[in-house]
């Protein structure tokens, strides 16, 4: 997938990338497509399809389901919501904070 495609403009990724694990200064293994993956989780969202039918260009649907179970376990969605939460044209991502700790 080339960057031209992707929903997140680079102003926003900025934002959301402190927010993300596998950054070089976090131990462990660094992660090389956080962004390729945001978009993969922002496209299965947007399709409302399921893992199996992601496709190919995002990688492997297992290996991207698996890490996004890991994200959402985690708290990184949570994170990233909260990132963009104040921002006025990404309003729809408020996340009361009832359910967050819900």
């Amino acid at each position: 997938m080339t960057e031209d495609r992707f929903v997140v403009s680079d102003g926003l990724w900025a934002r959301l990338e402190p927010c993300l694990p596998g950054k070089a200064s976090d131990s462990g293994v660094t992660a090389k497509d956080n962004r390729l993956f945001f978009e993969a989780v922002l496209w299965r969202v947007r399709t409302g399809s399921p893992w199996r039918d992601l496709p190919a260009d995002f990688g492997n649907w297992n290996t991207q389901f698996r890490r996004f179970r890991r994200w959402a376990k985690t708290g990184v969605f949570e994170r990233l919501f909260k990132a963009i939460s104040h921002d006025p044209d990404l309003e729809y991502a408020l996340i009361p904070s009832r359910q967050i700790s819900a």
